[in-house]
């Protein structure tokens, strides 16, 4: 009944984390949007703190990642979850490299045969208030690579993961076959959120495609 009118179904790696009767649950829906036929996506969404109930991220993950449709990581969360690693890549150097997550991209769907796209942000942690920000998506063997953000002075970066994706469902959505400019347009709306105080992205649909468009001069709108 959840899903009668639904046609995509989106889940977090938090979920499952969370307890063994969680994980059965996210399992049980997973199978159900599948069953009709739904577009199915998840955050890989690693957090070390949760799993805590007898099993780790890599026994349980697999199994309801094997369903899905599109998956979505930080720069961290395939090594973490899957042990896949992009090649020659420090996160903690302050710059991380697009074209190597092709690797990553490349070995998530060896693995995982019914994902059809892959996204992963790209955090360049230069200080806690000085981030460079970016992300890749592998669209059925196409690598697609967006621009590059030099945040400075950053507000409030909680959430810019979430933001991303809910750019990026809607950027699929919105744009159709246009795959680099859903990207873009999922970068730049995560982008926007790190100049907002708490998790949850206020920007406008107008706001995000002006960034797109190139205007980065944070003039007032009067």
């Amino acid at each position: 009944q959840v899903f009668a009118d639904a046609d995509w179904f989106h889940w977090t790696g938090i979920t499952p984390a969370i307890s063994p009767g969680a994980a059965d649950v996210c399992m049980e829906a997973i199978q159900t949007a599948k069953e009709m036929g739904l577009t199915v996506s998840c955050d890989l969404n690693y957090r070390k703190k949760l799993w805590r109930w007898g099993k780790t991220a890599g026994e349980v993950m697999p199994d309801l990642v094997r369903h899905c449709d599109v998956a979505v990581g930080n720069e961290e969360d395939a090594d973490k979850v899957f042990g896949i690693q992009a090649p020659e890549t420090d996160v903690t150097a302050g710059k991380v490299e697009a074209e190597r997550y092709r690797f990553v991209c490349e070995a998530l769907t060896g693995r995982f045969p019914n994902l059809r796209r892959i996204a992963i942000t790209l955090r360049g942690s230069l200080s806690a208030s000085h981030n460079t920000w970016s992300g890749v998506l592998w669209d059925a063997g196409v690598f697609h690579t967006a621009p590059t953000y030099d945040i400075t002075q950053i507000v409030d970066r909680v959430g810019g993961g979430d933001s991303f994706v809910a750019g990026l469902i809607y950027g699929l959505r919105r744009y159709g076959a246009d795959s680099q400019r859903a990207l873009n347009f999922a970068v730049a709306a995560s982008c926007l959120k790190h100049t907002i105080l708490g998790d949850i992205n206020l920007a406008t649909v107008v706001e995000v495609e002006q960034l797109m468009g190139g205007d980065v001069s944070g003039r007032v709108s009067r």
